[in-house]
């Protein structure tokens, strides 16, 4: 056990969840209300928008997960760096007009800017499901993040030893998230991303002057991705060029459907709060840019893991003190807890008022709306430690793969939606089933690989 780091990383979670039960407090609101409590009362300005959805975007997964897919097979781990490029743009021109007709009509999730939009409740419905089925194992994948920096302070890999510590950071999480609603995280996310902006400007710059400068870093990488079984590719070779882009481009589209990251739109104070973000949310690609890199320090390094989400919780404990790599695993354990609960009040803000109010109980108060989403979000968090403790990893991985392609068949009706509604309802369903059907077989016929090769 590396007390040093269990000390320090045990400090900065507890100053968080002392946090998220104050957050209640902070700027408060009638939370017996769907909006206050789902959508922190649309009160959120730029600043705190600005880390709310860098907190919904650069989660634990993508501190873990990037530099071990570049660990692995080198620089097709990179696409994740163009897409969140690609994506702001997107947002400056889309996001605000789906805020101010959200504004206007009340709208608190896709759906139902959806149902208002094509007067469908099988549409509606649609995009309810899709939304949830996609978030579940997206939520469990911030586990994932999460059990990687508790392996390397000395917890056991399984049984009680290294589930328990998952167990009891994730009822913390559900507990003042059912307290305080969306403002949780939004603290929090502070926080956090100034504690993953200290970590990678100190990695940029000590693990470099360790390991003899980047140009040794680069050479040192290529040759160590020659030796995998495949080879990893340190420059892409022509045939992955469209791989790469397409991989890019279907990952921008999807990324703003998702529920989580509309709920950080749509808590925004008002439509130029988001035309603000999108301009300074690129300080993120610029940090991702470097995540990435420690995938290449780590190879530098001569790190060798079982397990390539080990990969950079190994190297920073070889190249930092170990209080400092307590800290910098704190920074990736908050990043896990910030999304997942963004995640799941998101989906349980879509199952109470799309599903709930819409079919089960269409005569619910703004009271009973509101308790029901509470309980939802509780159940989710349960169900994807559930997920995460009992099924294999790698099923939450492909699923999270396998979602983006399922949430990616709502981009008609709701990015297109905007602008018009010349789509005819009933073929915008039949067009999301088959979408649906159609990306899901090609996703398992290559084995939940995320490229399809398409032979003209």
């Amino acid at each position: 056990m590396n007390w040093s780091a269990l000390i320090v990383f045990a400090v900065f979670f507890i100053f968080v969840t002392i946090l998220g039960f104050y957050a209640a407090r902070w700027r408060q609101g009638d939370l017996s209300r769907l909006d206050e409590w789902g959508l922190g009362g649309r009160r959120f300005g730029t600043m705190i928008t600005w880390f709310l959805l860098g907190g919904d975007l650069y989660t634990a997964y993508t501190f873990i997960a990037v530099p071990a897919l570049m660990y692995g097979s080198g620089a097709m781990g990179f696409y994740a760096v163009p897409y969140t490029i690609l994506i702001y743009p997107f947002i400056f021109v889309v996001m605000p007009r789906l805020w101010s007709v959200s504004k206007k009509h009340g709208y608190v999730t896709a759906s139902d800017f959806v149902r208002g939009r094509f007067n469908s409740s099988s549409l509606a419905l649609a995009v309810a499901i899709t939304g949830i089925l996609a978030t579940m194992p997206y939520i469990a994948l911030q586990l994932v993040g999460m059990q990687a920096v508790i392996r390397a302070m000395g917890f056991g890999d399984s049984g009680l030893s290294g589930e328990l510590p998952l167990i009891i950071a994730f009822a913390i999480l559900a507990i003042y998230t059912y307290s305080s609603g969306l403002r949780a995280p939004a603290s929090i996310a502070v926080v956090k991303d100034l504690m993953i902006y200290i970590t990678i400007i100190v990695a940029m710059i000590v693990i470099p002057i360790k390991l003899g400068g980047m140009n040794h870093i680069f050479d040192s990488a290529k040759e160590a991705l020659a030796t995998k079984n495949p080879p990893g590719a340190f420059i892409l070779g022509d045939q992955s060029f469209l791989a790469y882009g397409t991989l890019a481009l279907g990952s921008a589209l999807a990324l703003f459907l998702y529920p989580h990251s509309l709920t950080g739109v749509l808590s925004s104070t008002k439509r130029n709060t988001i035309r603000k973000n999108a301009a300074i949310l690129p300080a993120y690609s610029l940090v991702l840019g470097f995540i990435t890199l420690l995938a290449f320090m780590a190879l530098a390094a001569g790190i060798k893991v079982g397990n390539a989400n080990d990969a950079i919780p190994q190297l920073f404990l070889e190249m930092f003190p170990d209080w400092f790599s307590g800290f910098a695993f704190a920074a990736i354990a908050i990043g896990a807890l910030v999304p997942a609960a963004i995640m799941s009040i998101a989906s349980a803000n879509l199952f109470s008022r799309n599903i709930y109010k819409e079919y089960i109980n269409p005569n619910c108060t703004d009271a009973q709306e509101s308790k029901v989403a509470k309980l939802i979000s509780l159940i989710i968090k349960v169900g994807a430690l559930v997920f995460i403790i009992f099924f294999p990893k790698s099923y939450a991985i492909n699923l999270q793969l396998l979602g983006g392609i399922w949430i990616l068949q709502t981009f008609p009706s709701i990015i297109v939606g905007l602008f018009t509604n010349w789509f005819n309802r009933w073929a915008l369903v039949i067009g999301w089933l088959v979408g649906m059907v159609a990306g899901t077989w090609m996703a398992f016929s290559q084995n939940m690989a995320s490229i399809y090769p398409l032979h003209l």
